[in-house]
């Protein structure tokens, strides 16, 4: 590692993904090792979870997600990693140089290796298109868990909740545990996005869910006051209601990405990437929901401490070389691969070797709305690898990497879901 570099390896972003990767580096003897975080403290979209389950893979309880924020924060300064909170990184340059400001005013840093894990956000009002007033009462879950778990504050009583994502379900255990009772839940489609068990949980606390059903128009003067809905034969019912909570329609938070030379995967909406995380500038890496929308705390911090491992492996010398590298596109109604790069052949080293990197495990596929068939990898009309599925939007569907026979010089591979009975 050269020494003309403020530090080995500069980690954007303070959640799990984050903190994952900074925390592995320091395990593989990377020295200097620093976290910027825009907010004032680390962990991510956890703190604002303020119920159950977080942590059990990782540390072996089960916590809120404040008290796991604030456990991967304690982690990583038990693992020597520097953190600078209230940091915004503004501009990311070739060869690993980043702008960034804080409270002291614009500087720069350079590193050996950056690692982005910046993270998604929920799709606002604006992005939905939705018609009507502009009262006050029309946030999504994260304002909603700011409010209750940060603010101790209720921002309304009776909301409508939009969509039908893992997420709403989040939604309703935190208007219940604040005393706030949802009118109902709306989805666009026949059934959840999310698997149908899921929706026991509104159920059981008398939540009505409408499919089929979309947001209209919100009405109200100054503050929600009803909306109306268009059902599946198109008629147009008022329901009275004094919120309106947007959940779900995650996208990465890759503005840094946008605004770089880094090249931008539309499926994804985040960063071109191999199965080590690193993107089109080998001095970027990426991990955690900026690779994709949406995975848990849980299997982000992994994906972290995996792509934190690569990247010791990159800093000390055992990366294998890419002796080729191939791409992977999607077939229609694949909304989505990733990584979105091969580097190959896939076991050109052995694992057995010290910090050789495992990267990642699997493609990770998503499709664009339900479909029944036969999932398939295939390269130049061959098949590598085949499987049985019922494929749903939010369900992730997992294409092992280990034991695949890539041809070097296949040039792209292709993923696609073959429709049966």
């Amino acid at each position: 590692m050269s020494n003309n570099m403020d530090m080995d390896v500069l980690v954007i972003g303070g959640g799990p993904a984050g903190i994952g990767a900074a925390v592995a580096l320091r395990s593989q003897g990377v020295q200097r090792v620093t976290i910027v975080e825009r907010e004032a403290v680390l962990g991510g979209v956890p703190r604002h979870c303020g119920h159950p389950p977080f942590g059990m893979r990782e540390f072996g309880r089960i916590y809120s997600g404040p008290v796991y924020a604030a456990r991967l924060a304690t982690l990583a300064k038990e693992q020597g990693v520097t953190v600078r909170v209230g940091t915004t990184v503004t501009r990311l340059e070739p060869g690993g140089r980043v702008q960034l400001a804080d409270a002291g005013g614009r500087t720069s840093l350079s590193a050996e290796r950056v690692i982005l894990a910046t993270g998604v956000r929920e799709s606002p009002r604006s992005a939905r298109l939705v018609s009507g007033d502009r009262p006050v009462g029309v946030i999504n879950t994260g304002a909603l868990q700011s409010f209750v778990y940060l603010r101790k504050s209720m921002p309304f009583r009776r909301p409508l909740i939009v969509g039908t994502e893992l997420v709403a379900i989040s939604a309703v255990l935190t208007c219940f545990k604040a005393g706030i009772r949802p009118v109902g839940i709306v989805e666009a489609g026949t059934r959840p996005t999310t698997r149908r068990a899921f929706t026991l949980l509104p159920r059981l606390f008398g939540v009505p869910l409408w499919y089929e059903t979309e947001l209209d128009h919100i009405e109200g003067n100054g503050r929600v006051e009803g909306v109306r809905l268009r059902g599946p034969d198109g008629a147009v019912r008022r329901i009275d209601c004094d919120g309106v909570l947007f959940t779900g329609k995650f996208t990465p938070e890759a503005a840094l990405v946008r605004g770089s030379h880094l090249l931008l995967d539309p499926g994804t909406g985040g960063p071109v990437v191999d199965q080590y995380g690193r993107c089109s500038d080998p001095s970027y890496f990426a991990a955690g929901n900026l690779l994709r929308p949406l995975e848990t705390a849980g299997w982000s911090f992994r994906e972290g401490q995996r792509i934190g491992r690569s990247v010791a492996a990159d800093l000390h010398g055992h990366m294998a070389e890419a002796l080729a590298s191939v791409s992977v596109e999607r077939a229609e109604g694949i909304r989505l691969v990733m990584p979105q790069r091969l580097v190959v052949p896939l076991t050109q080293l052995p694992r057995d070797v010290p910090h050789v990197p495992q990267g990642l495990e699997h493609l990770q596929v998503r499709v664009a709305k339900q479909i029944k068939g036969t999932l398939e990898l295939t390269a130049g009309g061959h098949v590598l690898w085949e499987k049985q599925v019922l494929a749903l939007p939010e369900r992730r569907l997992l294409i092992p990497l280990r034991h695949l026979e890539i041809p070097a010089t296949s040039g792209t591979l292709r993923v696609a879901i073959r429709p049966g009975a």
